[in-house]
Formats: structure tokens, sequence, C-alpha cells
């Protein structure tokens, strides 16, 4: 088994954390890069390294240097659309922190990184003070997404059957603050 070192990542880390991202978008969700959706993934730095509220997380190889995955946080709610307008008003942005970009490798999966890394988002959202909520969602194609979230936090809503035809199937969680 590797051994990982979880930590904030820096602008060094920042290759590694694109391709674990751009690996999941292409590789679990069959979406392939899309710009409306994906921003984030193409320049990191910018969206969770330089603002305070928001962090970008990265499990390392040790031996190798390797990112084996990542998890975000950030201070902006989900939006409307393409997410129902009453998560987006649940969940508003400056107050929520919503968890994104969680991927790991599939040569590190069955590791409990995710779970870890979740874990040091939680105790970073909390040390901020200033969040009210936790927010996530995800898509329950991707391998073990939906029991790791159904562990550690509620479904506020699955699109599936409370959003028929919205042609995202999108489940949407909150994790309680600790």
């Amino acid at each position: 088994m590797r051994e990982t070192c979880i930590r904030t990542a820096t602008a060094d880390d920042l290759g590694g954390a694109r391709a674990v991202m751009l690996d999941a978008v292409y590789r679990d969700f069959g979406t392939g890069y899309v710009p409306h959706w994906h921003a984030d993934i193409i320049d990191p730095g910018r969206f969770y390294l330089t603002p305070p509220r928001h962090t970008l997380l990265v499990a390392v190889d040790e031996r190798d240097g390797r990112v084996a995955a990542t998890a975000a946080l950030d201070a902006r709610g989900p939006a409307h659309p393409p997410n129902p307008r009453p998560l987006a008003e649940r969940y508003p942005s400056g107050e929520t922190a919503q968890l994104r970009r969680v991927y790991v490798h599939p040569e590190y999966r069955r590791r409990g990184l995710a779970r870890q890394l979740v874990g040091e988002l939680m105790e970073f959202a909390t040390a901020d003070g200033g969040y009210r909520s936790v927010y996530l969602h995800t898509d329950p194609a991707s391998p073990g997404a939906e029991a790791l979230w159904r562990s550690l936090g509620t479904l506020v809503c699955d699109e599936r059957e409370e959003e028929p035809g919205s042609g995202q199937g999108v489940l949407h969680f909150e994790i309680p603050m600790p």
C-alpha cells in the first residue's frame, strides 16, 4: 500500500491536481471538460488558493510526489440554474461551504483518502467561523461517491426523483458541521 500525505495544495501541486480532476471528469463522468462547469479545474489556483475562505487539499504519494487525490472547498453556494432553486435559496453563497472536486485516482481508491480529505475540509470550514452549512452535489455514477456521501451527510435532494426530466440526475447533500 502506498503512503500518502494530505496537505494544502501549493502552486507546485496544481498540475498534478488538475490531472486528477480532468481524469475524473473524462473517465468517471464521461462529460469531459466543460468550460462552464469546470473552469476551476483549469485554474485551481485562482479558485482555491487565492481566496482566503477557499482551499484545495491534495493527497500526495510520499514515494514519488504524485497527486493521488484532491478535495476543495469554497464559499460559493449552488447556482440556479442548473441546480434546483430551493437549494440555491437554502445554501446561499458566503454562508455555505461547498465541497468540490473530491476525486481519488483509481489506483488509490478504497483506502479512506476521500473520507480523510473531507475531514480536513470540515475542520477548515469550522475554523473559518463564517459558514453555517456544508453542501455538495455529486453524480451518482461516480464510483463510490453516493455511498461515501450517504455515510457522511444527509441527502437533501435526489434529482432523479425530485426533478425528473431535469437531465442532471444529481444528488445534493448537506454534511453536518462539527
